[in-house]
């Protein structure tokens, strides 16, 4: 069996009148995340660790910015596709181990939806899914909630 290791990272910047999204739900918030589709942050560094260890480009190569068709798409329905571009080079995922960092809202109570949701996209176990929350501690983008990042590590198999 082979396998192989990705990395990926995202960030949007938070805004009045959106929809806050992450790990393919949506959450209550006074504000949402700035971007062409949903602005998952979660979604996006996944996809492009699973891009990235399948060493087929990454997220805006496939899903670009410009696309009218991605438009306020549904960041799981790239996460699916994702899954399935990579399955053309005979990988499927393995695991995912992936933080958040975000002063607000807290996210604890919410990460076993957001497990459920992306296994369910990915059709692996919730189990191979680690996600972690964590803030800057007031420093930076992120500690003055102007933005809210992701990263994510994963493992897939061919």
């Amino acid at each position: 069996m082979k396998i192989r290791v990705g990395f990926g990272f995202d960030v949007h910047q938070l805004v009045e009148g959106r929809d806050l999204w992450l790990g393919g739900i949506r959450l209550e918030h006074t504000k949402g995340l700035l971007g062409h589709s949903d602005a998952d942050v979660l979604i996006h560094a996944i996809c492009d660790a699973l891009l990235g260890a399948a060493n087929m480009r990454d997220i805006g190569y496939h899903f670009p910015d410009t696309g009218a068709e991605f438009k306020n798409i549904d960041s799981k329905i790239l996460l699916r596709r994702t899954v399935e571009i990579i399955a053309t080079k005979g990988y499927r995922v393995g695991n995912i181990d992936a933080t958040i960092c975000a002063e607000r809202p807290k996210l604890k109570t919410h990460i076993p939806a957001m497990q459920e949701c992306l296994a369910e996209c990915m059709g692996i176990d919730a189990d191979d899914i680690s996600i972690k929350a964590t803030t800057t501690e007031k420093l930076g983008f992120t500690g003055r909630e102007e933005g809210i990042s992701a990263y994510a590590t994963v493992l897939i198999e061919g």
